[in-house]
């Protein structure tokens, strides 16, 4: 086989702040054909995630940009895999790539589409799955809220608090977002955070009885406001700070950070890839809620590689619903 030239999404300049498209450039690349143990892979989605922002800091200028992908294998030189096979792996922002055989990982597509394995079915979702189950450690009847409650990670908590049998508070951005959690993730209370001034009364009015478990992914205001309901033994997975991400000074903490000890209160970071050898138990699950229609999610679409710098901005402006997934070609 000839040459694949790609084209591939690099950083140009160090972001400083909210991220501009300016920052990017779209260039092409020659690939090898694929060494011996090595595939050639087509990508056909690939995904916009917020973490992708502190990698920024560090990334090389002028070097393609690293996120999740998923894709169809074009060429192989690895009995593993077959021309035709569908795969996720971690060389998006191009429209192909050549890789080890052991860095990419097949999809069951009998479980959902391949675009879902960016999402609802993929790294958000795993994220989703065990950060509540294992951190959060839910109890039937215990109150949950959740933060940027519509978007990949907090809607699938949202519905998978449900499944537990908790009662669900969510915020979000907009009353688009509060209106789907409501007919379509069925949380039990739902509040656009940007029409409310104090955050810890609106917390208060839906919570009367306290908060067990806050998952965490905006920080900020939020995280100040919850730990104020928090009831004791409460518990705090923190997931994500989306409104920090973008600071370019430090950000002060929650001024009432000590009440954590008084009420015995867990917070505990985590990263997806803690739990990688249980994905196994996350798959099990999410196949048989999709199957009985328990999970529901949201897709935005955003067509074309050559705008996969402004849906990752997006991610930032709260103006997509769900999981944003860029389609290559």
């Amino acid at each position: 086989m000839s040459n694949i030239v790609s084209r591939q999404i690099r950083l140009k300049n160090r972001v400083v702040g909210m991220p501009k498209e300016s920052d990017f450039e779209i260039v092409e690349a020659t690939l090898p054909e694929p060494a011996a143990g090595e595939v050639l892979v087509e990508n056909l989605y690939t995904s916009v995630d917020p973490y992708m922002r502190g990698g920024m800091r560090s990334a090389e200028l002028g070097k393609p940009l690293e996120g999740r992908c998923a894709g169809r294998i074009v060429a192989s030189n690895s009995d593993q895999f077959q021309v035709g096979d569908y795969v996720t792996g971690m060389q998006g922002w191009r429209d192909h790539y050549v890789a080890s055989a052991g860095s990419v990982t097949a999809v069951d597509l009998t479980i959902a589409p391949l675009q879902s394995f960016l999402g609802a079915v993929g790294m958000p979702g795993r994220t989703a799955y065990f950060g509540f189950l294992e951190i959060g450690q839910p109890k039937a009847e215990e109150t949950v809220f959740v933060s940027a409650a519509a978007g990949a990670v907090g809607s699938i908590v949202c519905q998978i608090a449900k499944i537990k049998g908790c009662r669900v508070v969510a915020s979000a951005g907009s009353d688009q977002k509060v209106a789907w959690l409501l007919e379509t993730a069925g949380v039990d209370a739902a509040f656009n955070y940007k029409n409310v001034d104090d955050l810890e009364a609106e917390l208060r009015k839906h919570c009367p009885d306290g908060l067990d478990i806050y998952f965490e992914n905006v920080g900020g205001r939020h995280l100040q406001a919850a730990l104020a309901v928090m009831n004791m033994h409460g518990r705090i997975p923190l997931c994500g700070m989306i409104s920090q991400y973008n600071d370019i000074e430090p950000t002060p903490g929650p001024t009432n950070l000590s009440s954590a000890i008084g009420k015995r209160i867990r917070l505990q970071g985590f990263i997806v890839t803690d739990f990688m050898e249980r994905n196994p138990e996350f798959y099990r699950d999410m196949r048989q809620w999709i199957s009985e229609g328990k999970i529901q999610w949201e897709e935005t679409i955003v067509e074309g590689l050559e705008n996969a710098p402004k849906a990752f901005i997006a991610l930032f402006t709260g103006e997509k619903l769900g999981k944003i997934v860029v389609k290559v070609s």
